[in-house]
């Protein structure tokens, strides 16, 4: 997939830097800084051109050649706490230092310490995806460095943003309420967490503009047991009353997904204690097990009690590309707002998460702020301009769709569709191997590249043994250095989760991860 990136010749650069090395030899003004300035001549030139082609070249050939050994480092970092104070000065530098020896710190110091998420034996969490494109794009980012909170702040940034954001509603097949075209749109967040806080902090002032800010706290708020703790958080911040945060049990009879008919009576019970349900969050693909909520009946019991409805499908929105998974999302079209992380599937390096809103004038009236400083023709003249500060927490902005932007068109359309089905026929695959195992059981139905599983009970039946037991192999797993997995609780039972996508992933390490947790289990079982 990505033969088209593979890096071309290098030999006339080589010979164009190493002359232009000779050179700078020969002149000290030309030189980098690291070796030119002393004593009292400590003047920077931060972005010299031929030192950032000099070192741009020395930090791509690190980097490739991490991706290159990456299997050599256990996935899970095995240092102890502290272990980076006790190998570091404690104070910084007061002169320069070379970029070799800082690089050669990284691989002896900084990469002992890591969490290698791009290891292709990492099976934890849920994937955030790297890829050349992406790498590329976080490139051009950084390199142009513009600051596009506002349109005329940086054009290009806010409407390629604006372009990219309806590309991907309509793969997603989203309702047109959602397209930039009308009064919805799109916007990229930092992280889904950020998203649903914009989202409530919208749907809480829209509401308050109609019954009055005295009714904070009447508002309520909606989700299963299974939603993010993010929305826990959101809720915090946007002031709801901790009692007013209803929080529906969900259980194996629907797969942990959320049961409308609980919603329903919770819903009429506050309404007749005089509370003002105001918000709810259904999920796609919830962080333990990938539970998937009865959309189209969460929707109308939200359309008929005038609340906000959101739609968390951080991870399992990028498989909703591909035709045979868009069901999943059947019955957005009754959604205020829906959000999906393309960093977790769709090779876009990290931090790319996509919002989007039916409303964009709530949002805009919940967050925009125009101090004289910020004041420009465009923005004050009415324009069809989007100033996204007003559509976010922070002022301040990077131009993430850049990256976006060049893994739609450098990979395309087909090539990610089938980059997330390979992803869920390996999961397919572990899934087959632990159903075939009697120590072993699956959990949850597997519907996308999440295997929910765990070493069964013994012959007691005990589940506290169960579930120390699982506990112990998860350890014993994680402490081996050959991967990387996590875990959950559902229904009181620890449960072992085995989550696909890193982008190196393939058949032979997913093989290879399941020998090594049938001989850690083999171990504990004679123990």
């Amino acid at each position: 997939m990505h033969g088209s990136l593979q890096p071309r010749a290098r030999s006339e650069r080589c010979l164009q830097v190493a002359a232009s090395t000779a050179e700078n030899r020969q002149d000290p003004e030309r030189r980098p800084w690291s070796e030119r300035e002393k004593g009292s001549r400590n003047m920077l030139r931060p972005m010299d051109s031929e030192q950032l082609r000099e070192y741009g070249h020395r930090m791509v050939d690190f980097i490739a050649d991490y991706y290159k050994t990456i299997e050599s480092f256990p996935v899970r970092s095995l240092v102890q706490p502290g272990y980076l104070h006790n190998i570091l000065p404690d104070s910084a530098p007061d002169h320069p230092e070379t970029v070799e020896k800082v690089l050669d710190d990284v691989k002896t110091k900084i990469l002992p310490g890591l969490t290698h998420w791009q290891s292709p034996n990492f099976f934890a969490y849920y994937p955030s995806n790297s890829s050349v494109a992406g790498f590329l794009g976080e490139m051009l980012i950084t390199g142009l460095n513009v600051i596009g909170f506002s349109w005329v702040a940086s054009p290009a940034a806010t409407e390629l943003e604006i372009i990219v954001l309806d590309w991907l509603a309509k793969l997603l097949n989203l309702p047109e309420q959602f397209l930039s075209k009308g009064k919805g749109g799109g916007v990229i967040q930092g992280s889904a967490s950020e998203a649903v806080l914009v989202v409530m902090i919208a749907a809480r002032d829209k509401v308050l503009r109609s019954v009055g800010k005295n009714a904070l706290e009447k508002l309520v708020v909606y989700s299963s047991d299974q939603t993010h703790s993010a929305l826990q958080k959101a809720c915090q911040i946007a002031g709801i009353h901790p009692e007013n945060c209803r929080v529906l049990k969900a259980d194996s009879s629907t797969n942990y997904a959320m049961r409308p008919e609980l919603l329903q009576e919770a819903v009429s019970r506050d309404i007749e204690a005089g509370l003002i349900p105001f918000f709810l969050c259904g999920n796609v693909g919830t962080t333990s097990s990938t539970a998937v909520d009865p959309l189209v009946a969460l929707g109308k019991i939200a359309k008929s009690n005038e609340m906000w409805f959101h739609v968390d499908a951080a991870y399992a929105g990028n498989a909703c590309i591909c035709p045979e998974y868009r069901q999943y999302i059947d019955g957005v079209e009754t959604a205020d707002s829906f959000n999906m992380n393309a960093y977790k599937g769709l090779l876009t390096n990290f931090d790319c998460s996509l919002l989007w809103v039916k409303d964009q004038y709530a949002v805009t009236e919940a967050f925009s702020a125009n101090p004289e400083y910020l004041k420009n023709k465009a923005s004050q003249e009415n324009l069809v301009v989007v100033d996204y500060k007003d559509w976010q927490i922070a002022l301040s902005r990077r131009f993430r769709s850049l990256k976006l932007w060049m893994v739609l068109r450098l990979y395309g359309v087909e090539t990610l569709k089938n980059y997330i089905r390979n992803h869920i026929k390996l999961a397919k695959v572990f899934e087959q191997l632990v159903s075939q195992d009697s120590n072993f059981e699956v959990i949850t139905p597997r519907i996308f590249s999440l295997v929910c599983f765990r070493m069964v009970p013994t012959d007691d039946n005990d589940e506290k043994k169960c579930n120390v037991r699982n506990q112990e192999l998860l350890e014993a797993v994680n402490s081996s250095g050959k991967l990387f997995i996590s875990h959950t609780a559902l229904s009181g039972k620890i449960v072992l989760r085995f989550s696909i996508g890193a982008p190196l992933t393939e058949e032979k390490h997913v093989k290879e991860a399941w020998k090594v947790i049938k001989e850690e289990a083999s171990y504990l079982l004679r123990k």
